[in-house]
C-alpha cells in the first residue's frame, strides 16, 4: 500500500467507494467522474504505479476482472459496446498513480455516453453512480 494513494485508501476501506466486484487480487468500483453510465475502474489491490510497474500476475488478474465486468455491463446495463482504457503517465492523462483499467460502457444513446477524447472528467451524480454500481454489483456477484 502507498501512504498517499487514494486507490490504496479505497482498498484499505479508508476512502469511500461503490464496490462492484472484489476478489483476492482485484477490486472493481464505480468511477466518480464517469464518462458514461456504468463507468468503473478495476485495480490491483497491491499498489503498482502504472502499466510499466505492475507485475504480470496482477495485470492478468485486473484484465480478466475487467473482461468479466465488461460482459456484465453489456448484459445488465444494455451497453452497445465497451472501452477498456489505461492511462500510463501524466502525459497520457493518468491522474491517479495506481494502475487501473477504466471499463467504459458505450451507448448509441449519447445521453448515456459522454466520452469524447480528450475527455474532461466532471463529477457525476452520486445517486446515479451508487444506483448503477449496485446494479452491476448484484449482477457480478
Amino acid at each position: 500500500m502507498s501512504k498517499q494513494c487514494v486507490f490504496c485508501d479505497i482498498v484499505a476501506g479508508d476512502s469511500p467507494s461503490v464496490t462492484v466486484a472484489e476478489d483476492d487480487t482485484t477490486l472493481a468500483f464505480m468511477d466518480i467522474n464517469p464518462a458514461s453510465d456504468g463507468h468503473l475502474l478495476v485495480i490491483p489491490k497491491r499498489h503498482s504505479t502504472d502499466l510499466l510497474d505492475i507485475p504480470a500476475e496482477d495485470l492478468t488478474a485486473v484484465t480478466l476482472s475487467a473482461q468479466r465486468i465488461a460482459a456484465v455491463a453489456v448484459r445488465e446495463l444494455g451497453a452497445d459496446g465497451v472501452n477498456l482504457l489505461n492511462c500510463c503517465g501524466a502525459d497520457a492523462w493518468q491522474t491517479v498513480f495506481h494502475f487501473h483499467l477504466h471499463v467504459i460502457p458505450r451507448y448509441v444513446d449519447k445521453a448515456r455516453d459522454r466520452l469524447t477524447l480528450p475527455w474532461t472528467p466532471t463529477r457525476g451524480r452520486m445517486d446515479t453512480i451508487a444506483e448503477l454500481g449496485a446494479r452491476l454489483s448484484a449482477a457480478a456477484n
